[in-house]
């Protein structure tokens, strides 16, 4: 099958495309033929080898977290779905490739395409869909009436995050670029931090919550603006670099 195949870390150069074997179908998978694959920041930090000792993948490899298609085959143990079934999905770590014609996925980490998304816009949505939702609701158990403050508000997860807190009735922030106040707003945002003119630092306080998507700069900031016992998650920063003390009071 054709791919974008990663024979050695590096920069955009060291993806090349080509022919990869059809990947092997077990028990419990199906095969998609692939109709559309969304691009991630992630892919880019896997390709330059940011991610090595945690993700330690056997190259060569194909990249692609999210996806969308039509199954085209399905495993001996498979119960949900059958062949011509619209489905999208995360594949999860160890098993991604997107950027193929073809990728088997296990039928647990895969769902059915809503009727009304096209294959493109299914495919936008499972990767940062589920970091807001993990971030927010299963870490940091955001609640009715609290405080958030979720930067990066007009990135892929930022999106996704200001409609899921604002869901739960909760109080949003965000930073901005100039560019993109409008756009924030328009998905709920309460509170604007255009960060081309404010700092945040000065403008928020007593957070319940930060979801921070940016550098360590603005990872160690952001502890200023939470209350006592708040949360800070980061879905960026290296899991090696460790936090300020005063990460600890603030319950993090």
């Amino acid at each position: 099958m054709k791919a974008f195949i990663l024979d050695h870390y590096g920069d955009a150069d060291r993806v090349r495309a080509g022919e990869m074997p059809e990947p092997e179908l077990r028990e419990d998978d199906v095969l998609v033929q692939v109709h559309a694959a969304g691009v991630n920041l992630l892919d880019s930090k896997i390709r330059n080898g940011e991610f090595k000792l945690i993700l330690p993948y056997r190259l060569p490899i194909i990249l692609g977290h999210d996806v969308a298609g039509v199954v085209v085959r399905v495993g001996a143990r498979v119960q949900r779905f059958r062949p011509g079934d619209e489905v999208y999905s995360r594949p999860p770590d160890g098993r991604i490739g997107a950027f193929a014609e073809f990728i088997a996925i296990r039928e647990a980490d895969v769902a059915k395409k809503p009727k009304r998304l096209t294959m493109e816009e299914a495919a936008s949505i499972p990767l940062v869909g589920l970091t807001a939702w993990q971030a927010l609701i299963e870490r940091a158990r955001l609640e009715k009436g609290q405080k958030v403050l979720i930067h990066a508000g007009a990135g892929g997860v930022g999106t996704f995050a200001i409609q899921l807190a604002k869901h739960l009735g909760v109080t949003v922030a965000t930073t901005t670029s100039t560019a993109n106040v409008d756009l924030v707003k328009s998905l709920g945002a309460d509170v604007v931090v255009d960060y081309k003119k404010e700092d945040f630092t000065l403008v928020l306080r007593d957070y319940d919550v930060v979801l921070n998507s940016l550098d360590k700069v603005t990872l160690e900031k952001s502890l200023r603006v939470l209350k006592p016992g708040g949360h800070l998650i980061s879905i960026s920063a290296h899991p090696m670099q460790p936090l300020p003390e005063a990460s600890a009071r603030r319950g993090f």
